[in-house]
C-alpha cells in the first residue's frame, strides 16, 4: 500500500514540476531550444522551463505558480498568459520583447508589484481583471488603478481587455457610454420598467410570393417556359445523337478477328 502511495506521489511530483522530460514529451520537441510555443497545466514549480530560450508564446494560466524568477532567460518571450495562479511579484523585468501580460486572477496586491514592468518597452497589452472569467487582483479594489498604470506605461494599448489608445480606443468608449445611458434609462428607483409589446416590422403576408395581374407579364412567363422546355428537348436530342456516335466510332475501331 506504502509503494504504491509512494509511486503516486512521484508521479504527481513529475507532473507539478517542469522538467526536460515533461517538456519534451509535451511538444514533441528533442532541443529545448527549439520549442517556440508552449501550453502547460497541473504545475506550480516552472523548474527548467528557463532553458527554453527561444520561447515566443506561453501559457501557464490555470496552475499554482507563486514565483516567475525561472523565466527570467526568456529574452525573445512575446506574449505571456499566467492568469489564475497564485503570483504576488512580477519578477520578469528581463523579458525585453514581452508585448502581452495576462496576469488576471493572482495575488498583485499594490501597484508596487508593478513597477518593475516600467522597464518593459514594448509592453502593450496588459490584463489585471478578466470579467468573464471572473478574475481579478486585489490591486484592482483601488478606483485609481487604472489611471496609474496608463501613466506608468505610455505604450500601452489594451488595457483589461478595452483598447485604451489606438484605432477602436474611441469605439470602446462610444459603447461603454451608451451602455451607462440606456442603463440608466431603463432602470428607475432600482427596478426595470416595463417595456411594451414589440410590433413587426412588416405585415405577416409580406414575403409571401405575389403573382401579377399583368397580362403582359403572365404571357412573358409562358413564353419563358415555353422555350426553357424546348431547350431541354433538344438537350437531350443532343446527347442521345452523341451516344450513338461514340458507340459507333468505337465499334469502327475494334481490331477485326478472325476464327481459324
Amino acid at each position: 500500500m506504502d509503494s504504491k502511495r509512494d509511486m503516486k506521489d512521484q508521479e504527481t511530483e513529475r507532473v507539478s514540476k517542469v522538467t526536460a522530460v515533461l517538456l519534451k514529451s509535451r511538444t514533441g520537441e528533442f532541443d529545448l531550444e527549439s520549442i517556440l510555443f508552449l501550453k502547460l497545466r497541473g504545475i506550480y514549480d516552472l523548474g527548467c522551463i528557463g532553458d527554453c530560450i527561444n520561447l515566443e508564446r506561453l501559457d501557464l494560466s490555470g496552475n499554482k505558480i507563486t514565483n516567475l524568477a525561472p523565466l527570467s532567460s526568456l529574452r525573445l518571450l512575446q506574449i505571456l498568459n499566467v492568469s489564475a495562479n497564485r503570483i504576488s511579484n512580477l519578477d520578469i523585468s528581463s523579458c525585453d520583447s514581452l508585448q502581452s501580460l495576462n496576469v488576471a486572477g493572482n495575488l498583485i496586491s499594490s501597484i508596487d508589484n508593478i513597477h518593475c514592468l516600467q522597464s518593459l518597452r514594448k509592453l502593450e497589452n496588459i490584463r489585471l481583471k478578466d470579467n468573464t472569467y471572473n478574475y481579478t487582483n486585489p490591486v484592482c479594489k483601488n478606483s485609481s488603478y487604472r489611471n496609474i498604470l496608463l501613466e506608468m506605461f505610455p505604450n500601452i494599448r489594451v488595457l483589461d481587455g478595452e483598447r485604451v489608445v489606438g484605432r477602436g480606443s474611441d469605439l470602446y468608449k462610444l459603447c461603454k457610454d451608451i451602455d451607462e445611458t440606456i442603463k440608466a434609462g431603463f432602470y428607475r428607483n432600482g427596478q426595470l420598467p416595463e417595456l411594451p409589446g414589440c410590433k413587426p416590422w412588416v405585415d405577416n403576408d409580406f414575403w409571401e410570393i405575389k403573382r401579377s395581374n399583368n397580362a403582359i407579364l403572365d404571357e412573358a412567363y409562358k413564353q419563358f417556359n415555353d422555350v426553357l422546355h424546348e431547350c431541354r428537348l433538344l438537350n437531350n436530342r443532343a446527347t442521345h445523337v452523341i451516344s450513338q456516335t461514340e458507340r459507333s466510332l468505337s465499334l469502327k475501331n475494334q481490331p477485326k478477328q478472325y476464327s481459324v
